[in-house]
């Protein structure tokens, strides 16, 4: 039996459909690492700290659900695995390091992605990727920023942040969006 050869258009779509799928891996692993982050940091009692991850990871659920939207539109099945094994029991001065690296990798991944994408005639999916990569880069620089005001002033920053609240209120807007009304 003769299996049927994809036309050179659902080749592309083909790997178009496969690099949002990672990129929703990495999210769906984002949302679960930075969740349990946030879980962590309330319990340490840095409660302005966790509800910061949270946000970015409400973010993250946004770009997995346009990730997923994109693959449906192509025909695709969003994929529910996660890119990597979620670290647990991290301690604060390790948190922030460690996710500023992540959001570097996801941005220098997402840009290789975008390329896949404008290679493969998907403007609407290298428009998607411009605007997340904007957003994780937002995210990477507030982790870089934390990262380097517990560096320099250690347990003078975290005393000041110990004791505040951790809620989010109402609001659903994440961190990148959450500054706008």
């Amino acid at each position: 039996m003769a299996v049927a050869k994809k036309s050179p258009k659902e080749a592309r779509r083909a790997k178009v459909i496969e690099v949002l799928n990672k990129a929703r891996a990495m999210e769906l692993y984002a949302i679960t690492q930075y969740m349990n982050q946030h879980y962590g940091l309330d319990d340490m009692d840095y409660g302005e700290l966790a509800r910061d991850m949270k946000l970015i990871a409400i973010d993250e659920m946004r770009h997995a659900e346009q990730f997923a939207e994109r693959i449906k539109e192509l025909g695709g099945e969003p994929t529910t695995d996660l890119a990597d094994t979620v670290k647990r029991g991290q301690d604060v001065r390790t948190i922030y390091p460690f996710d500023e690296n992540l959001e570097d990798d996801t941005i220098d991944a997402y840009n290789q992605f975008l390329q896949v994408c404008r290679d493969n005639g998907d403007t609407v999916s290298v428009k998607l990727f411009e605007t997340i990569i904007d957003e994780e880069q937002a995210h990477y620089n507030h982790f870089g920023n934390v990262a380097g005001h517990i560096a320099s002033l250690g347990d003078t920053y975290l005393s000041k942040i110990a004791g505040t609240s951790a809620s989010t209120g109402a609001s659903t807007k994440g961190f990148v969006l959450g500054t706008g009304e």
